[in-house]
């Protein structure tokens, strides 16, 4: 019998034994720059006839990782791999499935130092941010084990007379899994292993600036047991292989993280069906978000704008649920810019390979580049009272950044920027912060700081947002506690890391035998 579900606790790098763990993960992993890595499909090392580098976005020009880029020929090849594994394991009963990715979190739990410095290198996270990313991982691992086997034991009918009723859950087939690379390990695990855990083959293409960290996945998913061919590893370009793999008649599903722009995209090609497909493919999406903190006049200051200062400016703000708008009554308004940009001017930028740098870069130059247009933008239409400008040429570091004078409709209210820019908005009343809430075509995360009780039930019910928060920071989702997926454009609520999330990988099977 398994003990219940708890989240991975954080490693505490105040400790020196910790710290001194990660920093020789660190050296290890820079060692090993000059690896080149191979595609996996059924279960071995593939070669293609076109190479790609994953960079480290905080030294510009350092290559983690070379890899094996695969075209549409190497897709065919995975596709082909999946479905006749897939045959196998979907006989394989929910609990044997589940095993595997409870030996994945313990194997995960050992790697944690080395996966952390993969991360800190290729993507730019902090160490606590690394950590934070790689502990999601290990509870989306044990929390989808734990859900499978409960899945397997729901009945799902009620009795009937002289019948004997059931309901089933199948494994849809083979999906396509699209992550991100913000969350390069969490998300990327929590996509992958909820669909194989449910029964499915994956065809598993990582984002082109995080291939590395997927990499780990795949090597911990094979020392775990996953016989060959479930989980099949084709980086690529999006470009050159994405629409492909999206309108292949024998894909049954896709799970994809990221803009709004590729997921619209995405559903719109899974919506027409292509020559030879006998189904309707499943979309689960998550696209983002315009986040908001509103604080009222009658909450506690000094925490709300620590928490806005965390939930802007963790991970450089390349978070869906970062809080890019904090909306604040008048009457306050002035005292809580003050105090945002006392405390944005205090956070220390640079090279997170050292752990004193709150803040690391933004992901590559086109990023950048995306940034600097909006922070051009309110320079000319806003007021800018800290930041706006590149700290180092060393890698692509950003200030934190504030803009007030921010308009309802306006750009920076209303378009995500995926970077280190908040935009403050003035309101009158509650009820208008809650409609200036509203009023983008987004609904990811929300955050409300007010000690008073009615503006507390009104936020929950009027605040349109999935994952609603009171008193506390929008970033930050636990699995199991918090299930994470937006309304509106944010995507399809899909809820990961939530007790209803394996049904989207899965479909149900009535059955009822006469006993007369």
């Amino acid at each position: 019998m398994l003990a219940d579900f708890y989240n991975e606790p954080y490693t505490d790098f105040s400790k020196p034994e910790n710290k001194k763990a990660q920093e020789q993960a660190l050296q290890k992993a820079k060692k090993q720059f000059d690896r080149t890595y191979e595609l996996f499909i059924n279960g071995k090392g593939v070669k293609s006839d076109k190479m790609f580098k994953s960079y480290n976005p905080s030294n510009k020009d350092q290559v983690v990782g070379t890899f094996h880029k695969a075209g549409v020929k190497e897709v065919d090849l995975a596709m082909d791999a999946a479905l006749k594994a897939f045959e196998k394991w979907k006989r394989v009963s929910p609990k044997e499935r589940a095993i595997v990715l409870l030996k994945a979190a313990q194997i995960m739990r050992r790697r944690k130092y080395d996966i952390n410095a993969w991360m800190i290198y290729e993507t730019g996270k902090s160490w606590i941010e690394a950590e934070a990313d790689t502990s999601e991982a290990i509870d989306f691992l044990n929390f989808y084990a734990r859900e499978m086997i409960r899945w397997s034991e729901v009945k799902g009918v009620t009795p009937f007379p002289n019948e004997y009723p059931e309901l089933n859950y199948l494994p849809l087939g083979v999906g396509a899994v699209i992550p991100p690379w913000n969350f390069p390990m969490a998300i990327l695990t929590g996509m992958t292993t909820a669909a194989i855990v449910a029964g499915n083959a994956v065809l598993l293409k990582p984002a082109t600036d995080s291939p590395v960290i997927g990499y780990q996945l795949v090597e911990i998913m094979r020392e775990a047991g996953l016989p060959d061919g479930v989980l099949n590893f084709i980086p690529g370009s999006g470009a050159e292989i994405g629409d492909y793999i999206v309108q292949h008649p024998k894909t049954r599903f896709i799970s994809f993280t990221g803009s709004k722009e590729v997921g619209l995209r995405i559903n719109e090609l899974a919506a027409k069906a292509s020559p030879g497909q006998i189904w309707v493919k499943r979309v689960i999406a998550e696209m983002g978000g315009k986040d908001t903190i509103i604080i009222d006049n009658e909450a506690d200051i000094e925490d709300a704008v620590n928490n806005v200062i965390a939930s802007a400016y963790g991970f450089q703000g390349q978070k869906c649920s970062a809080c890019s708008r904090c909306i604040v009554l008048e009457d306050i308004h002035d005292k809580v810019v003050n105090l945002l940009v006392e405390r944005a001017k205090k956070l220390t930028i640079g090279d997170v390979e050292n752990p004193a740098y709150y803040m690391g870069p933004v992901i590559n130059k086109a990023s950048e580049d995306k940034i600097f247009s909006y922070i051009d933008y309110g320079k000319k239409e806003n007021t800018l009272v800290t930041g706006g400008e590149k700290v180092s040429d060393q890698g692509y570091f950003i200030a934190p950044t504030i803009f007030i004078d921010v308009k309802p409709g306006s750009k920076l209210d209303q378009e995500e920027i995926f970077g280190p820019v908040l935009a403050v908005l003035k309101a009158k009343t509650f009820d208008e912060a809650i409609k200036i809430a509203n009023s983008t075509e987004y609904g990811l995360t929300g955050s409300v700081y007010t000690k008073n009780r009615f503006r507390i039930e009104t936020a929950k019910k009027e605040f349109f947002v999935g994952n609603l928060y009171i008193n506390r920071k929008c970033t930050g989702a636990m699995v199991g506690a918090h299930p994470f997926g937006g309304f509106n454009m944010s995507g399809t609520d899909s809820k990961a890391g939530g007790r209803d999330y394996l049904g989207l990988f899965m479909q149900a099977k009535s059955i009822s035998e006469k006993l007369i």
